[in-house]
């Protein structure tokens, strides 16, 4: 239990800006049965890309996309569509669906950043350099990762889908 195990699940803490991105991709490009995304800022272009490859390669890989509120970057939203030509998420392979791109959208709710995979997780923390960046994080070893992805498939399962080209095209983007 994680409870138990405590802070044996964090295998690294993660300082610096690259060391996040790469802990983000390696999670991302790992994933074989689940790959679980949040948040609504995205915009980093290896890291976006890791996971589209790891969609367009693994057809079982089940992908979960939780967005709180709307996409903060153009980045995010090209890359949603790009997700929408990989994948049909209407469409059931071997019985489950494989693609669920979903938006929070209750103001309130506070607005989750995390990526998740059958057997690592990456949290980002709050700058330690500065009071504006999201530049370090934690890598989570297979329990806490585990932990997380229930909690964004429960996430994705209480957001309303956004499942079409055109309804991601109809969300508005905070920045360009």
């Amino acid at each position: 239990m994680l409870e138990v195990s405590g802070t044996a699940e964090v295998v690294k803490l993660l300082t610096r800006w690259t060391d996040l991105i790469e802990a983000m991709v390696g999670v991302a490009a790992g994933a074989r049965e689940y790959l679980v995304v949040t948040g609504s800022r995205s915009r980093e272009k290896a890291y976006l890309a890791a996971i589209e490859t790891a969609v367009a390669q693994h057809p079982d890989l089940v992908h979960y996309r939780v967005l709180y509120g709307t996409p903060r970057h153009r980045a995010l939203a090209d890359h949603l569509v790009r997700l929408l030509t990989l994948r049909d998420p209407t469409s059931r392979r071997n019985g489950v669906k494989t693609l669920h791109i979903r938006v929070v959208e209750q103001p309130e709710a506070l607005e989750r950043f995390f990526v998740a995979s059958e057997t690592a997780a990456v949290a980002p923390l709050p700058s330690f350099h500065g009071a504006e960046g999201f530049d370090c994080g934690v890598l989570l070893g297979r329990e806490a990762a585990v932990g997380l992805v229930q909690h964004g498939r429960e996430a994705c399962a209480s957001a309303r889908p956004v499942e079409t080209i055109e309804a991601v095209r109809a969300l508005p983007v905070r920045h360009t």
